[in-house]
């Protein structure tokens, strides 16, 4: 295990003990080894295994307390695990890879609702608070065959201006150009990086991005190419928090995707 990773689940150790006991006073948290050789003494577990089971367990502890924190301000969802798919995905990743998520936003859209429905929020994980959402979102063309409605294909490939599901590292703002109703409009993006194998890893070369429509308005969303965008207004206001290290979940009750995507299988 790279020392980063350990670092960060020192600090997830830390944190969490701390949030063990309410009250007046917190008991102290233990150090890292303390705590790992507790958990493979608990488990019998042997030393070189001791770190992977502990990150599991830390994973399951953060995801529980993410929904506590935040599943009865988001209403509502397409599915019972929507949410905490979407939060074991995130702790999930920055435990295996805590270098690279160096924002604590995540941009979470549950595309098993119509695009008339509120259906995109954004969490300051660090805090467990509602940044903003619900708002209305937009999914690809090529996932539904009616303007309006909810998306029931989803894709990887070149050409399909269909959504894709899963888990995304955001890079760089740029200055995005669109086109909508045959005219040309500008908004700020963001670049997407697609990090759940074969259904999201060619988000980049698809040029899916983040990035704000004039067909997206606070009551329904038009069809993109395949980007999750939000409001002209919204997209300027939210995205720049979201850049160089935050991260989306893009969810759609798919038992294929659901079966498969490597942050929610563990594999």
């Amino acid at each position: 295990m790279s020392s980063s990773r350990l670092t960060y689940l020192k600090g997830v150790l830390i944190g969490f003990g701390a949030l063990t006991f309410t009250g007046a006073h917190a008991a102290p948290a233990p150090d890292e080894t303390s705590a790992v050789r507790s958990f493979a003494s608990s488990t019998g577990a042997k030393p070189d295994t001791a770190h992977p089971q502990a990150a599991a367990t830390i994973i399951a502890a953060a995801t529980r307390r993410a929904i506590s924190a935040l599943a009865d301000a988001v209403r509502p969802l397409s599915a019972p695990n929507a949410l905490e798919d979407a939060f074991r995905s995130y702790f999930a990743f920055k435990t295996a890879h805590p270098d690279e998520v160096r924002n604590p936003y995540l941009y979470f859209v549950d595309y098993g609702l119509p695009s008339t429905a509120a259906r995109g929020y954004v969490f300051d994980m660090k805090s467990l608070a509602i940044v903003d959402g619900p708002f209305t979102v937009a999914h690809g063309r090529g996932s539904a065959s009616s303007k309006y409605g909810v998306p029931t294909r989803f894709s990887n490939e070149l050409g399909s201006a269909a959504s894709s599901l899963g888990l995304y590292l955001t890079e760089n703002l740029y200055r995005f150009l669109g086109r909508a109703a045959g005219g040309a409009y500008h908004s700020v993006g963001l670049r997407l990086v697609g990090v759940s194998g074969d259904y999201n890893n060619n988000a980049f070369s698809r040029r899916v991005v983040a990035h704000g429509a004039p067909y997206v308005t606070p009551t329904k969303a038009g069809r993109s190419e395949g980007c999750p965008a939000m409001e002209l207004a919204r997209a300027k206001r939210l995205l720049p928090k979201l850049a160089d290290g935050g991260m989306v979940f893009l969810f759609a009750p798919d038992s294929d995707w659901m079966a498969g995507d490597p942050w929610l299988t563990g594999e």
